[in-house]
């Protein structure tokens, strides 16, 4: 959600015990301890070799406009393109455009475009491609959670084959960052309805890898694009098992069966030591361009005055959430942004864990036992609600069972629902059936709240499904992306994150520090500010060392 393209791996968890082999890659290893003879052996980067990864959800659309999961977008990050990506540091490069113009007004953008790109059905590609995912992106119909940035567009044009320009109303502080999204196939979907479109699951890009086979339920398979316009990538294919249990990946990693996964805190801090693991395997950790937290319903009768909101921050204690849970392995957040984003308002201090102010705003707002329960009650109903949050991700569940230890000391009954991801987006956060929620976003790396914080983006499928609505925060937002001076913009945002605080639509939980591990026959990982993943595409294996033929 809200997602960008592949900056790290993304940190996954998993909820049923499965330890199988069954849908190990069909490819072919050596014996264990194989070397090649003296006259073979190949010094730098070479091609061959898979990355076995593993998941425990799966992507539900792979069309770039309707993808709305982190699974499906870590799929469209290896088969699609932008126009402009980031590199290791965040600044923008070229990628399908080699260059682009910025008009003295900075209104107009006139992008030039690769005359070397070809999709991966060999069609070439034009400039009718970033025309009509402009198209698309703003069509009525199309249910995308996406649009507002490409709305902005005042107008579009193919100039010639390889030129495409797009002017704005106004100058818009992300305009060229908008341009990161990918791009999609006018050949292929042009006229055709999104909803029913075989690209869902069969996708044609132009990245630096191809569908080769989706085995629903069991595992995906992306193989290299031999012609791909910026080299093709060193690893043959990347296979995606799908293994919905934290438990039974790390069995498959310690078996040698997969090359990569997330690990827990708890895994990390069992495993950082241990020989038979770091032997064989590298560990990495950095923050991550994300946060947790715990959202309510605002159209919810017991979350509408935020006095009751105000208690809940209180009685929460998210230190003991990152030093307990995480083991340390994060930070308390303060609101939408990394604590240490130019863009963070440190002026904004989390709630303090303090349940006698929580129990003073309770009895104000009017809740009190009055049957002596231990359950706060008012006008005849108990304070009692339900937290939801995905299958599989033990560290939210684990927060989740926390939070409602906290909420029964301060009189609170907490019911807690564990949902499988796909009816999760589909049948609960899209139709907002739900009182609480304990999740997670992305952090935009260019600062614009709008898609989740503006109060006209709580339609099915956008983003802000808690039902937040405020005035100035609504102008603030609007008025802040058209600011080109980032001090003077940082102003903007600092008040909103201050209206936040003071209302509390979420109560702000933790970043936590994403834990990868990879085998150490790959060589090129290295962590930047947005992750591990920014040169992949340069991640080799040394001939000698390659497991998978």
């Amino acid at each position: 959600m809200n997602k960008l393209t592949r900056m790290s791996l993304i940190s996954l968890t998993c909820a049923v015990l499965v330890v199988s082999c069954q849908n190990a890659p069909e490819i072919s290893s050596p014996p264990p301890g194989t070397t090649l003879p003296a006259e073979e052996m190949v010094t730098g980067p070479v091609d061959g070799d898979a990355i076995v990864e593993a998941t425990i959800s799966e992507a539900l659309n792979l069309i770039p406009a309707l993808a709305s999961d982190s699974a499906s977008f870590e799929i469209i990050g290896q088969i699609y393109d932008g126009l402009v990506k980031y590199d290791k540091d965040l600044n923008i490069v070229p990628a399908l455009a080699e260059s682009w113009e910025i008009s003295e007004d900075k209104r107009t953008l006139t992008f030039h475009l690769r005359k070397d790109v070809r999709w991966h059905d060999e069609t070439p590609f034009t400039a009718q491609d970033p025309l009509f995912t402009y198209e698309i992106m703003t069509a009525p119909k199309t249910p995308t959670a996406y649009a507002n940035n490409f709305q902005q567009i005042e107008n579009a044009e193919a100039v010639d084959d390889y030129t495409f320009r797009v002017t704005y109303q106004r100058p818009l502080a992300k305009a060229l960052s908008t341009w990161n999204f990918a791009i999609m196939p006018a050949h292929l979907l042009r006229g055709e309805n999104l909803d029913t479109s075989l690209l869902a699951r069969q996708p044609i890009g132009t990245g630096p890898y191809k569908m080769e086979k989706w085995e629903p339920g069991q595992r995906m398979i992306l193989t290299a694009n031999d012609t791909y316009f910026n080299g093709r990538p060193h690893l043959n294919r990347i296979i995606i098992r799908l293994i919905p249990d934290l438990n039974a990946q790390i069995m498959e990693l310690l078996a040698g069966n997969i090359d990569t996964m997330s690990l827990t805190p708890n895994q990390y801090e069992d495993k950082r030591s241990d020989p038979t693991l770091t032997e064989k395997y590298n560990l990495f950790r950095y923050p991550a361009f994300s946060y947790s937290y715990l959202g309510f319903n605002l159209k919810r009768p017991l979350f509408q005055d935020p006095k009751v909101r105000r208690a809940i921050a209180y009685a929460i204690n998210k230190e003991e959430i990152v030093e307990g849970i995480l083991l340390g392995l994060g930070s308390v957040a303060n609101g939408p942004f990394k604590p240490d984003m130019w863009i963070n308002n440190k002026n904004v201090k989390p709630y303090p864990f303090d349940p006698v102010k929580a129990k003073v705003l309770l009895t104000e707002a009017g809740w009190v036992d009055t049957d002596h329960d231990g359950i706060l009650d008012k006008d005849g109903q108990k304070f009692q609600f339900t937290i939801i949050t995905n299958q599989g991700n033990k560290t939210r569940e684990q927060v989740a069972t926390l939070i409602q230890s906290s909420l029964k000391e301060v009189g609170i009954e907490v019911r807690i629902h564990i949902i499988e991801w796909a009816a999760f987006l589909k049948e609960y956060l899209d139709k907002h059936n739900f009182d609480a929620v304990v999740m997670g976003w992305t952090i935009p790396i260019e600062p614009d709240m709008y898609d989740v914080w503006h109060s006209s983006k709580n339609k099915p499928g956008e983003l802000n499904f808690i039902n937040y609505k405020n005035e100035e925060v609504d102008r603030l937002i609007d008025e802040a992306r058209f600011i080109l001076d980032t001090d003077e913009q940082k102003k903007y945002y600092d008040r909103v994150q201050e209206i936040l605080y003071d209302e509390v639509p979420y109560v702000f939980l933790y970043v936590p520090d994403v834990l990868p591990i990879y085998s150490k026959r790959f060589t090129g990982p290295e962590v930047g500010p947005g992750g591990i993943g920014h040169n992949f595409n340069q991640w080799y294996v040394p001939l000698e060392q390659q497991k998978y033929k």
